[in-house]
């Protein structure tokens, strides 16, 4: 994520430094920095925090089930998150377009773990709040994933998406 915040937040430099580091290609470097961090921030901390920090880590889990708990973190710290908080954060991001990747998500790994019926659920999800999504390459990249998803949920393909966020090295 990148961003232009209103106020330093150390706590989010963090996160996105670890993520770099994912994107580089040091995932279990940039696990263990996350999982540190999420020691930190505990359970009850900053829901943007907890929000960012778990949507990440479940990129960085090859294992569906790990990556779906983090993305049930995610999505439960979401729901948390004040459009004050996120504009305090960024000016030009609204907590309306976090829906969509994390619905996303979760249909994929219900999908991995051939929970269909949950899968379909998110997916449907993810598609109501697309159009919350900016018209730029990150909202067709979006778009593109949840009707690859949603393709793959109709045809019971439990396979790891080429296109999928992270690997677990």
């Amino acid at each position: 994520m990148t961003t232009t915040t209103a106020n330093p937040d150390p706590t989010m430099e963090a996160i996105g430094h670890a993520v770099a580091e994912g994107h580089a290609g040091n995932s279990a470097s940039a696990r263990q920095k996350l999982l540190s961090l999420w020691a930190e921030i505990g359970v009850t901390g900053d829901p943007l925090h907890r929000c960012s920090l778990a949507h990440y880590l479940a990129d960085l889990h090859e294992d569906p089930a790990q990556a779906l708990a983090w993305d049930i973190r995610a999505l439960d710290a979401a729901d948390a998150v004040t459009e004050q908080r996120v504009q305090e954060h960024h000016a030009g991001l609204h907590i309306a377009g976090f829906y969509p990747s994390l619905h996303l998500n979760l249909a994929d790994n219900y999908r991995r773990l051939s929970s269909f019926e949950a899968a379909t659920e998110h997916i449907n999800a993810a598609k109501t709040h697309a159009a919350s999504l900016p018209q730029n390459p990150y909202g067709d990249l979006l778009r593109g994933a949840i009707q690859e998803v949603a393709e793959a949920i109709a045809g019971r393909d439990r396979s790891r998406r080429a296109s999928a966020p992270g690997s677990a090295a």
